[in-house]
């Protein structure tokens, strides 16, 4: 048999799941507890004691018998009595006359009979009840624990039961209940008297004037804003260990990534479900058959086994030794196992009562300030309904780590901990422009310390998921130009008065167009703005675009996209709108219509937009005074000819395109003072070309350009040339006369000499020769005054084969800036 130890390490479950056992399931072990002692009980007592014991039945009975006789032959009989009489009548003197029947069966014989009537009268249950017993209450005990044991559901709750414990004992769930649960009501009254105040006097000194404007505003556009703070306002969370904070983090994302993979599936509640359906038809079936066979449980029992001619006897009388004890334990066990079956159906009625696979914070929502807090569904439903049983304080703090409020509460805290003021100025730099720039990477949230930064001009935010503009950022009155790059952000309403008023420039980087907050549309003063991201809806048929009918001063706009066609809600910007740029990825820009709407508009950038020609819809801006037409396809530039209406064309750049040739109807765009041709199929420069007499600068640098045309002497406003990078051999002298040259790149080519005259560019600043054939450098480069080492871009050699007077006054120091913007200063390369 088995120790009692041994067997009731079946129902033995790690203390630390004593959390998911409910009442119910905690006095069911109990009861298998009694009901395996019951079983083993028995059967010891089966084992240590005699089953039963059995004597003969005479079939004839002598007169003054006491007793019964076997079937044996008169004569032996009375020969064996009249034996036996005078035996008896010789040891009178010694011992009393024994009276009865003698059976003549020795002891052996006895032995047999009772271990052939044990299985021969004896019922199967009065045999068996003790191993029955033990094994329906091992197969209860599995079926009471078997949720904790299977591996798919086993893995789910040791998890779930360490986070649980985790967030029970963690400090932050104690300060977050202790100190945001209980709100007092007239706080929250004053808070929103000042911050009404508050909003009141910025709607007053806006540069409107007009304290009624901007609720209308807010309300026809159905901006919504997060909820308002008060400027001076203090944390009320107190600061947590670093240790405890970064624990707490930990479990917010471990709760998260739980979450996500138990409220896919029901297993654990099916199963559970399932072993308690078990329990109770494993009830009815011991019931029903052990109330049947309870009556079959007695103490005499007549014996006939074939074993006559062994024996001589064909019947015997037995009797059942435990018969008695047997009936009062099988009595006890159903008594048992009806209070497990009551159990059993209760369970039941509770399962299956209420939907168990939702599970609602409503209670907790009401009693604390975190009311974001999700209900919860499935195998995490089932599992926080099951602790309710154990405590109902355990959902309740493990809440706390389901609310999002309380997580960037948490963030908040140790952000601001770690993001000092005096830190947070040490990362402030100054940008090209000589402006206070700060750029924060990666953070959890926006620091309370940055609006403390009054003097900064720039603030950039990446990448930062939950960035909240509060209404401290009033404070920051120098502030003219914000930068949200993956980072939608959530501002008050005071903020958004206050950006309304003062932004200058926005630039907005996203993935979705839907993530440009709204009230991005509404900022009024805005003069520039920079969008890069998907503008395209999911069918890539329609804009996402907001009206931008309130950007009222909105000079430039910035898109970087993947645009089809022109968004039409840019029209609404026409009156003041001056510079547009579209940056298309490699996606055909197909529909360019809107464009002929936008009258003012002086500046136009179509970059990699993969147009093949000069879209016709340009020729209708009379404004325009600079069109780029970067990385596109165009291959022919024939409709050149259309620009001569538009009078204010100063600047034209075509490159990196696939031109082949200039068209000789270029002459008919005199306005033009910059031509950028760079990096295209050019082979020639036609002679039309240099009747441009406004031309400024020629950007000719990369093609496969041969000769350059005597004609280029006509340009006589000529400042920058560039045709670096071509198949040019010889430099003409008409070029040289050029004097206001400044700039002139000839690198990369197979020019093997320069004219002399090039002294008489008394204006020249830098000169690229690197790459060429040259022997020498003509000495006449020193009479070109403003020439310096540093702008003068050739070999070494060739430099050193000049005259010493001539490297020495090349290399004379100089800080002067120059027109052209190049400041040469001799460095000796």
């Amino acid at each position: 048999m088995f120790t009692l130890t041994e067997v009731a390490s079946l129902n033995d479950i790690q203390p630390t799941y004593r959390i998911l056992k409910p009442w119910w399931d905690v006095f069911m072990d109990y009861l298998g507890i009694v009901m395996l002692m019951l079983a083993i009980f028995s059967g010891t007592m089966q084992l240590t004691k005699d089953q039963v014991v059995c004597l003969p039945i005479l079939e004839q009975t002598p007169e003054g018998a006491g007793g019964f006789l076997g079937p044996q032959p008169p004569e032996t009989a009375d020969r064996l009595w009249n034996k036996e009489s005078a035996i008896g009548e010789q040891a009178a003197p010694l011992m009393p006359q024994p009276t009865g029947v003698r059976t003549k069966l020795d002891f052996q014989q006895y032995v047999f009979v009772n271990q052939m009537c044990y299985h021969v009268a004896l019922p199967w249950y009065s045999k068996y009840f003790p191993y029955l017993a033990l094994i329906h209450t091992i197969v209860l005990m599995v079926s009471s624990n078997f949720w904790f044991k299977y591996p798919k559901t086993s893995s789910k709750i040791e998890h779930f039961v360490s986070i649980l414990g985790k967030c029970f004992e963690s400090p932050w769930t104690t300060k977050a209940l202790s100190e945001t649960a209980c709100e007092d009501s007239e706080e929250n009254k004053l808070r929103l008297a000042g911050a009404s105040s508050l909003l009141k006097h910025l709607s007053t000194s806006s540069e409107e004037g007009s304290p009624n404007q901007s609720a209308p505003m807010l309300t026809k556009s159905g901006v919504t804003f997060s909820a308002e703070k008060l400027v001076s306002e203090v944390p009320a969370m107190t600061i947590l260990d670093k240790k405890d904070g970064e624990q707490a983090k930990a479990l917010f994302e471990k709760v998260r990534k739980f979450r996500a993979h138990v409220e896919d599936s029901d297993l654990i509640y099916r199963l559970y479900a399932i072993q308690t359906v078990i329990k109770t038809v494993k009830f009815i079936l011991i019931l029903c058959y052990t109330m049947t066979f309870v009556a079959s449980i007695d103490f005499d029992h007549v014996c006939e086994p074939e074993i006559k001619h062994l024996t001589g006897y064909s019947k015997f009388h037995c009797t059942h030794n435990m018969a008695f004890m047997i009936k009062k334990l099988l009595v006890s066990y159903i008594a048992l196992i009806c209070v497990y079956g009551v159990i059993c159906i209760y369970t039941l009625f509770w399962l299956f009562r209420r939907p168990l696979k939702e599970y609602s914070f409503e209670k907790v929502r009401e009693e604390s300030s975190f009311s974001d807090i999700p209900d919860v569904k499935n195998d995490f439903a089932f599992l926080l309904h099951m602790v309710d049983q154990y405590d109902q304080l355990y959902s309740k703090r493990f809440g706390v780590f389901l609310s999002e409020v309380s997580e960037n509460k948490l963030r908040e805290i140790s952000l601001n901990h770690e993001w000092t003021f005096e830190k947070l100025r040490q990362h402030v730099t100054r940008n090209l422009q000589e402006k206070l720039e700060l750029h924060l990477f990666m953070l959890s949230g926006v620091p309370d310390a940055v609006f403390d930064l009054t003097d900064l001009e720039i603030l950039k935010l990446e990448l930062i998921p939950e960035a909240r503009i509060t209404a401290k950022i009033s404070q920051m009155i120098n502030l003219q130009e914000l930068h949200f790059y993956h980072c939608p952000a959530k501002v008050e309403q005071t903020a958004f008065i206050f950006l309304r008023d003062h932004l200058r420039c926005l630039h907005v980087k996203f993935t979705d167009v839907a993530e440009i907050p709204s009230w991005v549309y509404l900022l009024k003063n805005l003069r520039e703005l920079y969008l890069v991201g998907n503008l395209n809806s999911e069918n890539n048929k329609m804009i996402g675009l907001e009206s931008l009918r309130d950007l009222r001063h909105l000079n430039i706009l910035h898109l970087k996209s993947n645009l089809t066609k022109i968004p039409t809600n840019i029209t609404d910007l026409s009156p003041h709108l001056i510079k547009l740029v579209i940056h298309n990825d490699g996606t055909k820009l197909l529909v360019l219509n809107s464009l002929k709407k936008i009258m003012n508009l002086a500046e136009l950038e179509l970059l990699n937009c993969e147009l093949e020609r000069i879209p016709h819809a340009i020729f209708s801006l009379n404004n325009l005074q600079e069109l780029d037409l970067k990385s596109n396809n165009i291959r022919t530039i024939e409709e050149i000819i259309s620009f001569q209406h538009l009078k204010r064309l100063s600047c034209l750049k075509l490159w990196h395109n696939k031109i082949i040739t200039i068209p000789l109807s270029i002459s008919h765009v005199k306005s033009l003072e910059s031509l950028f041709l760079s990096h295209n199929k050019l082979e020639s420069l036609p002679s039309s070309l240099f009747t441009l007499l406004k031309l400024r600068y020629l950007d000719v640098s990369h093609n496969s350009i041969v000769v350059i045309p005597p004609e280029a002497g006509f340009l006589q406003n000529l400042q920058h040339f560039a045709i670096t990078g071509n198949k040019v051999e010889v430099v003409p002298k008409q070029l040289l006369k050029c004097n206001k040259l400044r700039t002139l790149c000839l690198g990369h080519n197979c020019i093997s000499s320069i004219p002399e005259k090039i002294g008489q560019l008394s204006q020249l600043t830098h000169l690229e020769l690197k790459g060429n054939c040259l022997d020498r450098l003509p000495a006449q480069l020193g009479q070109c005054c403003l020439l310096r080492r540093g702008c003068l871009i050739v070999e070494d050699h060739l430099f050193d084969s000049l005259p010493m007077e001539v490297k020495e006054s090349i290399n004379q120091e100089s800080s002067v800036s120059f027109p052209n913007g190049c400041k040469c200063l001799s460095d000796g390369r």
